[in-house]
């Protein structure tokens, strides 16, 4: 069992969105929904945790989106915050608070932060050349620049990170950079940023990060472990934007803090507001108290694109700062994907909350199972409309929602709802099912409190079946004309079996869990784990009434016609996605690259990477080692054989302990998929490609 218990109080946060578009079911996947059953579940044990979220107000993507829709970031941002948060609330988010990084007690608390850390001399002043749009006039945010990724190679990396390789970046590190705003070649300009020291942080990180292994997730621990290999390096703290906090010092006019800085100080700030608000001491859930046995427990439920910012960065701004606790554990979630492709906002290839309640009215729980039931817990994993129908059909109607409605219907049937018994109290006596039902409660938190979400939602429907099964094999609809008694004590076992369904579910499915407890006629609007479930004699039930409905075909035909319509009309790439035409160069300089068929001789995977492959290829003239990034797109078996144009006079690179030599040519299109160039006719190995 994890350490959780020991605490006396937790600090739940999930990941601020963005607001600058609606949520998706990825979003609900990533942070939201396991944050969620887990804050309940504590919750459900009686514990001392509030939660927090909020909008994230600031930063260059609410900016280019505002500039996108002709509008002001400040519009931008209190449309979406207005619609995000209905999202949390229609699926049963049941965060403490909502709160907004534009709010003044959020600029305030960053700014004494950034003053906090400015009068310890914690910050390295440096002056630099960044980028900057002179058809614009201005500096330009790293979300501002694309460029070639210089790890794999694609061309559409942002300023600050490829999101194909998941490499970190400074702008300067990109092939080719392009401004977003006029499409031209920025140029390099001096300005005066404080930086985060993180390369002076890094021994006392690597020590704290050690203490977590075997407590935090493979994927969170490891994904820390490669940045520490890789050695940290400072980072700037500081942007020059017109849209943001601004830096609380004379010498930084028109500077704004990074927004990477401000979004997690977010956490605290809305804590501070949630205590205002409810006459509580945020300190207690935030700041070190003086024995450390009373310290909070905090934890952060995020996607995995922001891991490094949650265990390295945030932590080295709290550990610098001094008087705050560290996160206990970051369980980060991989990434949803969608009928065989990736969620994308972009493309609209996704499915939108709003748009989902608009056509699936009330069906929160259908869809809080179903993704609880394929969390992306440790890797990648897929949403589908047809799995998406099988598991509502086949397992919440057939199992969940017929153990419910079977009780409760024979309980009409044959005493108009009402429990009548020799006994006063009417409790779980039959051994058997006590144990099975115990087990399960055991296998819920041990699972939870090890953040296995698909494993604990399996034995919460245990329990469904094990009534399913004790009602057929009692047959209280046969035993009523030859053994009243007998049926009495199987039905009145089921409606306490329900009782300890609900109980569990209310994590899982609180809509559902309330509707059960209604049909019960139990006025607790939410009932304890360790709370006894019993009725009184005479107790009266409510009528009965179905948990869920079958979903048919026509519904999900519906839904896959929409997403094939939406894919058909993103069909033509928007011209903003692809990257400008580079500058004109003469014939001498192209004259220079010695580009040759070849072919793929041997390929296999690269350790512990995701997207890098270790190519062999005959070029003619020799074997060569090249490493690509093609491993997305690419089953290494599948491409032996394979005719390739590679660059042969590119300047050998070791690429993860290994000597490219070389790169073969790929042709992308709007989405980011990748094609080999290659001639169309059998050309021997070696042909030069002019």
């Amino acid at each position: 069992m994890s350490q959780l218990n020991k605490y006396k109080r937790y600090t739940v946060t999930s990941a601020l969105p963005y607001a600058n578009g609606p949520l998706h079911i990825g979003h609900l996947a990533g942070a939201y929904l396991p944050a969620d059953i887990f804050v309940r579940h504590l919750r459900l044990k009686k514990k001392d945790v509030v939660y927090i979220c909020g909008s994230d107000e600031h930063g260059a993507a609410i900016t280019i989106k505002a500039k996108k829709e002709g509008t002001t970031p400040q519009a931008i941002i209190d449309k979406y915050h207005a619609q995000i948060k209905q999202s949390f609330e229609d699926f049963g988010i049941a965060f403490d608070i909502y709160h907004r990084t534009s709010s003044p007690i959020h600029h305030d608390l960053s700014q004494e932060f950034f003053l906090n850390l400015y009068e310890k001399d914690e910050f390295v002043e440096k002056l630099s050349e960044q980028y900057y749009d002179e058809d614009y006039q201005q500096f330009l945010a790293d979300r501002y620049i694309t460029g070639t990724c210089p790890n794999c190679h694609n061309e559409n990396a942002y300023g600050d990170q490829c999101e194909r390789c998941g490499t970190s970046l400074n702008p300067t590190d990109l092939i080719n950079p392009i401004s977003t705003l006029s499409g031209k070649t920025p140029v390099l300009k001096l300005t005066k940023h404080w930086y985060l020291p993180l390369d002076k942080y890094q021994p006392w990180l690597e020590q704290w990060i050690a203490t977590k292994d075997g407590e935090w997730k493979t994927n969170v621990f490891g994904q820390c472990t490669s940045w520490l290999k890789s050695g940290l390096q400072p980072r700037s703290m500081t942007r020059d934007l017109d849209w943001g906090i601004d830096v609380p010092l004379e010498e930084a006019k028109g500077k704004k803090l990074y927004v990477w800085m401000d979004a997690p100080i977010g956490y605290i700030s809305a804590t501070k507001q949630w205590a205002i608000d409810n006459d509580k001491d945020w300190k207690l859930y935030w700041k070190k108290q003086a024995d450390e046995q009373d310290d909070a427990c905090l934890l952060h439920f995020i996607g995995k694109d922001n891991i490094v910012f949650h265990c390295i960065i945030f932590p080295s701004i709290l550990h610098a700062h001094g008087e705050y606790i560290l996160p206990q554990n970051v369980p980060a979630n991989e990434f949803l994907n969608l009928e065989g492709d990736k969620l994308s906002t972009s493309r609209n290839h996704a499915v939108w909350l709003h748009e989902y309640l608009e056509e699936l009215p009330g069906k929160q729980d259908e869809l809080r199972y179903v993704l609880t039931s394929i969390l992306p817990e440790t890797s990648d994993s897929e949403f589908t409309w047809k799995d998406y129908q099988a598991r509502v059909n086949n397992e919440l109607v057939a199992i969940f929602g017929n153990f419910v409605n079977r009780v409760m219907t024979l309980m009409h049937k044959f005493y108009d709802g009402k429990i009548e018994a020799a006994t006063e109290k009417i409790e779980l006596h039959d051994e058997y099912l006590k144990t099975e039902i115990g087990v399960f409660y055991n296998e819920i938190e041990k699972n939870l409190e090890a953040y296995r979400y698909r494993q604990a939602l399996q034995a919460v429907m245990s329990i469904a079946r094990l009534g399913n099964v004790y009602l057929t094999e009692k047959e209280p609809w046969k035993t009523v004309k030859t053994d009243p008694e007998a049926t009495k004590e199987a039905l009145h076992n089921g409606l306490l079996i329900m009782g300890h369904l609900a109980t569990v579910a209310q994590a899982f499915l609180p809509v559902t869990a309330k509707k059960i407890l209604g049909m019960l006629n139990w006025p607790e609007e939410t009932i304890a784990y360790d709370q006894e479930i019993h009725f009184n004699n005479g107790h009266q039930l409510n009528p009965a009434s179905l948990l869920f409905e079958k979903i048919e075909d026509e519904v999900i035909e519906q839904q896959l016609q929409k997403l094939q319509a939406k894919k058909a009309a993103a069909a033509p790439a928007p011209t903003v996605t692809l990257q400008a035409a580079k500058e004109n160069i003469n014939y001498e300089s192209f004259a220079t690259m010695d580009i040759r068929t070849g072919t793929i001789l041997a390929a296999e995977k690269v350790a512990k990477t995701k997207k890098l492959l270790k190519l062999t290829i005959d070029t003619g003239i020799d074997q060569r080692t090249v490493v690509s990034g093609i491993a997305e797109y690419y089953e290494p078996e599948a491409i032996i054989g394979q005719k390739v144009s590679i660059l042969v006079n590119l300047e050998p690179r070791e690429i993860k302990g290994i000597l490219s030599q070389g790169m073969i040519l790929m042709a992308e299109n709007s989405e980011g998929k990748l094609s080999f160039v290659a001639p169309v006719e059998d050309f021997h190995n070696g042909s030069v490609i002019r």
